[in-house]
């Protein structure tokens, strides 16, 4: 069975306001639960208006697709390989422009998740379970955070989530997922970071797997590989009909059809010539790999699954991205790949954890948690651009400078590309003296009796 049809159950059924995969019955034990100050009936009430259920297609994703295809692992392990390179680090919001990059002791939690946890380990649990769940849920405990499986976790609402007054009470989390007579855990909203990159539009919060879009292209490419690898077990050759006349005894016939296949079928037998008697006719039907296209029909695929990934086919190494006609150019194809995929994606991991991180106090303004991508080796070269944009920026800044304007609000100006902000100081020329006046006065505080004004 495909990939499509595993997940055909679940994927082009109308959206309930439950989103389960299982019964309500198997998820819930039949008791009452108290939770955020009101009381749920988890048996025939009104639970099942007030609970979202996140990700019940992650572990056929996973299997299926990041398990079982080259080409969606592929794309998998560049995002998560990039995406783990960051750090975090707070920076400085001043009247709601971005500020200077620092550092607490209130990062302790992300720098050091769980034991022999590195921040790499916590962005590559969220990145994976965002892509193929399109949610990751990660638990602040104490000092330390915790990965929640996004499949066992569902979401609370004190009412109708589509009503605009409703609020998220927070989290149910079954260890071992639905059926597995595990007591539910109760998560409140400020202890757990929700990370869903890609929205799903038929949830109020929900996020929603980048293949989604692309399940049908997944199915058709693990069948071109199964095609290929038929056609080379067959000994490479097309497929075959053989014609035999009505004197052909069915003794004869099994014998010669057992000859065949023990010489002749299977890759170690190809090319092997065949040899018929009388009374049958061998005749090719179908085509071969070339004369179909294999290679075009397959990389169209291939295409398509980077294409929703946001990877492009160049920096994969497929096949179809080191044409001219795709990407010609590396260098482009890693900046569309850095600035179209992956900063979206540290901005909104950043703003999810900050949820659960204590916020320093800064003196003006406030801070925010930001990703720090200085030291990522993938990015140099956007690093060597931007030195270019700051000098050309510092050269402007010095012409406006020496032309008279106030340095403060040159620096405004052009941070905010705002040149209405500009003051002028009614002073012209380097020196920056009122016109008609005389030099500055030497060392001694006097001015010098050759360059006092003329009565």
């Amino acid at each position: 069975m495909g990939l499509m049809e595993r997940l055909d159950r679940w994927m082009w059924r109308p959206m309930p306001q439950v989103e389960q995969r299982y019964g309500l019955q198997d998820w819930i034990n039949d008791t009452l639960m108290a939770f955020g100050g009101n009381t749920y009936q988890l048996h025939g009430g009104s639970l099942q208006n007030d609970v979202e259920k996140v990700g019940s297609g992650f572990e056929s994703f996973v299997r299926g697709a990041y398990q079982g295809n080259g080409v969606v692992f592929a794309c998998e392990l560049a995002r998560l390989m990039l995406f783990t390179e960051a750090r975090f680090q707070w920076r400085k919001m001043t009247n709601g422009r971005p500020g200077q990059l620092f550092g607490t002791t209130d990062l302790q939690p992300l720098n050091d998740p769980w034991p022999g946890g590195t921040t790499g380990d916590l962005l590559a649990r969220m990145i994976l379970d965002a892509d193929f769940a399109g949610n990751s849920f990660i638990r602040l405990q104490g000092e330390q955070l915790a990965r929640l499986r996004p499949d066992w976790v569902s979401l609370v609402y004190d009412g109708d989530p589509w009503e605009p007054e409703t609020r998220l009470e927070g989290y149910l989390y079954q260890p071992g997922g639905p059926g597995a007579g595990n007591e539910v855990r109760r998560f409140p909203v400020e202890q757990v970071a929700h990370f869903a990159p890609l929205p799903d539009p038929l949830s109020p919060r929900r996020g929603m797997s980048w293949l989604t879009p692309v399940l049908r292209e997944v199915d058709a490419d693990a069948a071109a590989t199964s095609h290929k690898d038929s056609m080379f077990r067959q000994g490479g050759t097309p497929n075959m009909i053989v014609k035999a006349d009505a004197t052909v005894t069915k003794e004869l016939f099994d014998a010669v059809v057992k000859m065949y296949r023990e010489g002749h079928e299977d890759a170690a037998n190809a090319g092997k010539a065949w040899f018929v008697q009388s009374g049958f006719d061998p005749d090719v039907i179908g085509s071969t790999l070339r004369q179909s296209d294999f290679k075009a029909v397959q990389g169209a695929g291939e295409t398509r699954i980077c294409m929703a990934a946001g990877v492009p086919p160049v920096i994969i190494g497929s096949s179809e991205g080191l044409q001219a006609a795709t990407y010609s150019n590396y260098g482009q194809a890693r900046r569309r790949f850095a600035d179209l995929t992956m900063r979206p994606l540290w901005r909104n991991v950043a703003g999810s954890l900050e949820w659960i991180i204590n916020t320093p106090q800064v003196t003006a303004g406030r801070a925010e948690l930001w990703y720090d991508e200085r030291d990522i080796a993938f990015l140099q070269e956007d690093r060597k651009d931007l030195a270019e944009i700051q000098v050309a920026t510092a050269s402007t800044m010095k012409q406006l400078i020496d032309a008279g304007y106030e340095p403060d609000s040159v620096t405004e100006a052009v941070t905010s590309n705002d040149w209405t902000l500009l003051k002028h100081t009614k002073l012209f020329s380097v020196q920056l003296q009122p016109a008609g006046t005389v030099e500055p006065p030497t060392g001694n505080g006097k001015v010098p009796d050759a360059l006092a004004p003329v009565e």
